[in-house]
Formats: structure tokens, C-alpha cells, sequence
């Protein structure tokens, strides 16, 4: 979306030219496959951990770390390579949306108009913070050390970035629109928030 958002926004003429449907088909792909490595990878190291304990994972889900636990073999090449795999994804996603957003930033001071400049920053600000609190929580989730790995915290880390957060995408981005704003300010003035 800060690829998309900046190609609107720097040259809005030829939006429909840069992001045509063969180049969305070909970032969307790009993703799926970089998706379908990171899993096979981690299931195929999955496969040569032994398990001689419980079977039930204390989460909500299946998820890695916590199936760590489970495990009576050593662990660490499998922490490592989950931690060199995801800290590449979101070097490249943290540093391709800040990329992103200051060629937006400079060509949204380039527009003359400030109600111009304002819609534009508005509507970027609502991808900005719907990124920064789902990639705030993969951080912190993944970038700990094993030694301060609690469960219940993971259990409340992963709910929000698989509940929370996509329940509140719709209403950060809704926040854009002059109705919605004026419903919020409403239940506001009625004692609600």
C-alpha cells in the first residue's frame, strides 16, 4: 500500500500506467512466494525436532515459538533461522515503507494547495499507523530474547495482531471519511468516549 499510495501520489497521471494489473500481479505473487518459502523452510526444520512430551500447545493457535517449547531436542538452529527469516522480512517491509513514505512526504510538500496537502497526508497517516501498530507488534513478539518468552504474553501479542488489529483497520481507515468523523464526534459529545 506505501508503493501504491506513493505512485498516486507523486505522479497521479500515470497511476494507472505504474500499477497496472500485471505489475499488482507480479507484487502480490512476489509475496505469496516469499510467504511459501518462510513456511516450507520452517516446516521442513519442524520436521527434525523430536517430541517426547505433551502434545498440546498452550496458544491459541499454531505458531512457532510456543511449539519450541514442546520440544525435547535442541532449538536453537531452528530460533535462529526464525529470527534471521523474519528480522529479513521486516528489515524490508519496515525499510520499504519508510522508503515509501519520504518520496511521499517530499512530493506531498511539492503541492501547492494546503487542502491538497492535507488530504493527501490524511490519507496516508491512516496506512502509517495501521503499519506501525501491526508491525509494532511483530517486533515485539518476534525480537525477544527466548529468555523473557512468556506465554500469556505471546497468547495477548498474537491476538491482537491476528484480532485486534485487522477488527480496527476498517475503522482507522473509515477515519478519513467527514460522516464517520462526525458520528465519533457525536457518541463524543453524548458522554460515549
Amino acid at each position: 500500500m506505501a508503493f501504491d499510495h506513493y505512485k498516486a501520489i507523486s505522479n497521479p497521471l500515470r497511476y494507472v500506467v505504474d500499477m497496472s494489473t500485471k505489475v499488482c500481479s507480479l507484487l502480490m505473487a512476489g509475496v505469496y512466494l516469499i510467504g511459501l518459502a518462510d513456511a516450507l523452510i520452517h516446516r521442513t526444520l519442524t520436521f527434525h525436532l523430536r517430541f517426547c512430551g505433551s502434545n498440546e500447545i498452550n496458544h491459541f493457535f499454531y505458531d512457532l515459538p510456543p511449539l519450541y517449547l514442546l520440544s525435547c531436542s535442541d532449538t536453537q538452529v531452528n530460533e535462529l533461522v526464525l529470527f534471521t527469516i523474519f528480522g529479513f522480512i521486516e528489515l524490508s517491509t519496515i525499510s520499504g515503507n519508510l522508503l515509501s513514505y519520504c518520496y511521499i512526504i517530499s512530493s506531498i510538500l511539492k503541492i501547492c494547495s494546503a487542502e491538497g496537502r492535507l488530504k493527501a497526508f490524511s490519507t496516508c497517516t491512516s496506512h502509517l499507523i495501521a503499519v506501525a501498530v501491526f508491525q509494532g507488534t511483530l517486533l515485539f513478539m518476534y525480537f525477544r530474547p527466548s529468555s523473557s518468552y512468556s506465554l500469556d504474553q505471546d497468547k495477548m501479542s498474537s491476538l491482537c495482531y491476528t484480532l485486534v488489529i485487522p477488527m480496527l483497520n476498517p475503522l482507522i481507515f473509515s477515519l478519513l471519511y467527514k460522516d464517520v468523523k462526525e458520528a465519533l464526534q457525536k457518541l463524543r459529545s453524548k458522554g460515549w468516549f
